[in-house]
């Protein structure tokens, strides 16, 4: 496990602690899961974008592919 030296904004703290003492976890554990949390969120946007990204650059070869499926279909 690494260390770290965190400052939190006070109303966020205060916030925290509430949230701590009801949940019944420990401050550390709280903050780690939180973390995960906000990682996977922003792993997932990333993906999507990267998706997005590559969706459009395929979107023209895929409408050439849809006209010469397009035309043996009506060469039928």
């Amino acid at each position: 496990m690494k260390n770290l030296s965190l400052k939190l904004e006070d109303n966020i703290f205060l916030e925290t602690e509430k949230i701590v003492l009801r949940v019944k976890k420990n401050r550390n554990r709280y903050f780690n899961e939180a973390i995960e949390l906000y990682n996977k969120l922003h792993r997932r946007n990333l993906l999507s974008k990267q998706l997005s990204k590559e969706s459009k650059l395929v979107s023209a070869d895929s409408l050439k592919a849809l006209a010469e499926f397009e035309k043996l279909k009506d060469e039928d």
